[in-house]
């Protein structure tokens, strides 16, 4: 592969996460208010906000490159967000949701946590070192947030939903 198809495949995978984030951004906002647990509440609210960083950071390397920010559309996001709501639909017990909202969120944070480690890793293989470390920083984010909803569920939400 030549080394300007590589750069073609990164700049792709950049504006797929760029969809995704901002599929992300808007339906945040949605799965929050479905949540009963405050804290819960709190997680997502608060990961609303570095979402909308990371946004802003892809579409700044993407610029950087002279890329459109809004050439590709995630669709495996898409997906994911969709199976969200339909597994929301099918609960009516609070504390069960909440449970199933934090897997879902989960699941989604894993993508993601996949996608900015292949193109971290891209990055590094190009060279581009200023990249590399923007999207290092998200990842870690990225991780952070899986952590929290971990620990949220593992200290409360699924044994609440256990009782239920």
């Amino acid at each position: 592969m030549t080394r300007a198809k590589f750069q073609e495949i990164y700049i792709a995978e950049l504006q797929e996460l760029r969809s995704a984030e901002a599929q992300l951004v808007e339906a945040l906002p949605r799965i929050a208010d479905q949540a009963r647990h405050a804290e819960l509440k709190e997680v997502l609210r608060d990961h609303l906000e570095v979402t909308r960083t990371h946004l802003a950071r892809l579409e700044d390397l993407l610029r950087r490159h002279g890329a459109d920010p809004r050439a590709h559309v995630d669709q495996a996001l898409e997906a994911l967000l969709r199976e969200t709501g339909k597994l929301a639909r099918q609960v009516s017990d609070p504390d069960v949701l909440d449970a199933e909202l934090i897997g879902s969120v989960q699941r989604i944070e894993h993508y993601e946590i996949a996608a900015y480690g292949t193109v971290a890793t891209y990055a590094k293989g190009l060279g581009l070192d200023e990249d590399l470390q923007v999207l290092l920083a998200t990842l870690e984010e990225e991780k952070e947030a899986d952590s929290r909803l971990t620990d949220l569920a593992k200290d409360t939400v699924n044994r609440d939903a256990a009782a239920a």
